[in-house]
């Protein structure tokens, strides 16, 4: 802990909030070529902060009025982390993300598991968020009595995950989601967090890629054809949602501080282990196509299996031994 507080203190005296890293559409629908065969464009760089090498414990504060159908879909997801599935798998995804060390040479923790939740229904900080509102209803929920999440530094990730009916300020147009760390003066504590809302009502065409047909792109599908993929849960939002969630806890885990794993030079905007994989979901993706993934019967798009026969489509990540964007569905 005061290795971590320490850091802390190094990055508040040069960064402002407006750090929060982020799945970024800009880069996600305007993107360079992709990575996938080559490490002439990805340098990927150590930047000696922490990652998170300790069980991880998941807490879900469910924001707003969710679905219960769309909650199971997403709690399932997690409980995949760490529990055998059919391969590839999604603990076989994160085996990739599992390949970042910190300058001790530990690696990312291959346990995750969901430990704890929080329902704020009532909107304890409204309807209309913007990226410090995060911290804020993380604090809500350790405070609020008779049965707060526990305050957990030295183990926990925070989810802040926000329902159809909570607009979130550069929602849809500029991110799909984000990450960053709390302020002790805020929450009490410094904890990494993510946050991710649900899209399927405001912009499934931004955010629920590619179960949904982005404006003025071209439809996406499994085969490279015209039809839009249809989503292995059955709801393009929380379909869309659960690739999103991924692609935040790579980036939580591999980056908390936002002073270890990223490429550039500017740490203001740097390229992490998931965004030089955007769109990126089987082989040969690239140029608006996915790349190979499986269909089931019902023509529904996937590249993982999980708990409970779920199946779920998971961007890939940068892997720092193949130098190359790689998943476990992988040809090759």
């Amino acid at each position: 802990m005061d290795r971590l507080s320490c850091y802390v203190l190094l990055l508040l005296s040069f960064f402002c909030f407006r750090l929060d890293l982020s799945w970024s559409l800009e880069t996600r629908f305007n993107r360079a070529p992709n990575n996938q065969g080559s490490s002439d464009l990805a340098n990927l760089v150590y930047h000696m902060g922490p990652v998170l090498s300790s069980p991880i414990k998941l807490y879900i504060i469910w924001y707003g009025n969710w679905n219960s159908t769309h909650q199971a879909t997403i709690r399932d997801f997690l409980n995949s982390f760490s529990s055998p599935a059919l391969s590839p798998s999604v603990a076989d995804w994160w085996k990739t993300v599992r390949l970042y060390t910190d300058q001790t040479g530990s690696n990312i923790s291959d346990s995750l598991s969901l430990s704890g939740e929080f329902f704020d229904s009532r909107l304890s900080s409204g309807v209309r968020l913007n990226r410090l509102s995060m911290q804020h209803i993380i604090k809500n929920a350790v405070t609020s009595k008779p049965s707060p999440l526990p305050l957990d530094p030295r183990s926990g990730l925070y989810l802040v995950l926000t329902s159809s009916d909570v607009q979130v300020d550069e929602f849809c147009r500029a991110v799909c989601g984000f990450h960053y760390f709390s302020f002790p003066s805020i929450v009490g504590a410094t904890v990494p967090y993510a946050w991710i809302g649900y899209s399927g009502t405001q912009c499934p065409g931004v955010c629920a890629y590619p179960f949904a047909r982005p404006l003025g792109a071209p439809p996406p599908s499994a085969m490279g054809g015209n039809d839009i993929m249809r989503p292995p849960n059955g709801d393009a939002g929380v379909d869309g949602m659960i690739s999103v969630i991924a692609h935040e806890l790579a980036e939580s885990s591999s980056n908390p501080l936002v002073n270890a794993w990223y490429a550039g030079d500017n740490p203001i905007a740097p390229g992490e282990i998931a965004d030089m994989c955007l769109g990126l979901y089987g082989s040969g993706g690239g140029g608006g196509y996915v790349g190979k993934v499986s269909t089931d019967a019902g023509g529904n798009g996937y590249n993982v299996n999980g708990v409970k026969g779920r199946r779920f489509l998971v961007q890939w990540v940068w892997d720092p031994v193949k130098k190359r964007c790689f998943g476990p569905n992988a040809m090759d």
